[in-house]
């Protein structure tokens, strides 16, 4: 004979409640075991769970705070397009001189840098 909807929903109920109490069980157990483990090697929160950094503000923080990476330590990227005084590297969006120019029906090969 089949089930009906509502004697599944009530079996499902009935085995979340029962695995509800088996977890909380074994959590009880398991707890235990750490416990046991840790008095036994004498093991410390900061061993278990690393040192806590402490959370600064103000003025503190803005020192240590890392330094960001200066231009100068980036390697400069070649140029890739010319004309005249105006240049691109090829990445990012075309800047502007070569939007115009492109327009005006040239070919992005007529600035290539050779």
């Amino acid at each position: 004979m089949a089930k009906s909807y509502g004697q599944l929903q009530a079996q499902i109920q009935k085995l979340q409640a029962e695995a509800e109490a088996l977890k909380a069980k074994e959590v009880k157990e398991v707890i235990a075991r750490i416990r046991t483990a840790i008095e036994h090697y004498g093991i410390t929160p900061d061993q278990l769970f690393g040192k806590a950094k402490k959370a600064s503000t103000g003025r503190a923080a803005a020192k240590k705070a890392p330094a960001r990476k200066s231009a100068a330590k980036v390697k400069p990227v070649a140029i890739k397009y010319r004309d005249g005084d105006n240049t691109w590297t090829g990445r990012g969006n075309k800047p502007r001189w070569l939007v115009a120019r492109l327009e005006e029906g040239k070919q992005l090969a007529d600035f290539a840098v050779s």
